[in-house]
């Protein structure tokens, strides 16, 4: 598990934790590998895991009204990128497919274990909640800020046909 302890210290999400609370989560996780082209999680679908990239690049991929799918983010390992942790939060469907671009490995932390996890730890869970809230208000004004871009291509298009 040591490994797993390791490559946890990497990740920003995890920076307000102490060494054994991290060793004791260590134990909670899977390794979980996807070749490239294998989506990891498809928009839609019900999720109950939190992925943590340690190798590889994976697309971000949302569909349009009409169906047509676009790329709205590429993840890399190399910033320790986490996605899929909304599941740890609630039990909605995915909002976005994700996507191996290359072979990819991760480490994965289902809803239970999470759980378990801060029930048994509350301080710790408290630290991890208002992490992953952080992280996902962040990437909430990021797609604001995008919307906006969006939204005045569209008027200046209207406005110069």
């Amino acid at each position: 598990m040591s490994g797993v302890y390791e490559q946890l210290t990497q990740f920003p999400i995890f920076s307000g934790i102490s060494e054994n609370e991290l060793q004791e989560l260590a134990g909670e996780l899977s390794l979980k590998s996807f070749d490239a082209g294998n989506d990891i999680i498809r928009e839609g679908d019900t999720g109950e895991e939190m992925y943590l990239l340690t190798e590889g690049t994976v697309d971000v991929i949302k569909k349009t009204m009409f169906g047509d799918s676009y790329v709205c983010a590429t993840l890399d390992s190399g910033k320790h990128c986490v996605f899929g942790e909304m599941a740890l939060i609630d039990s909605d469907v995915r909002s976005a497919t994700v996507r191996a671009k290359t072979a990819c490995s991760t480490l994965v932390i289902d809803k239970g274990a999470f759980d378990r996890y801060i029930n048994a730890h509350p301080s710790t869970g408290i630290v991890l909640l208002k992490l992953i809230s952080i992280s996902l208000v962040r990437n909430l004004r990021e797609e604001n800020n995008n919307l906006e871009l969006v939204y005045q291509a569209l008027i200046d298009e209207i406005e110069n046909s």
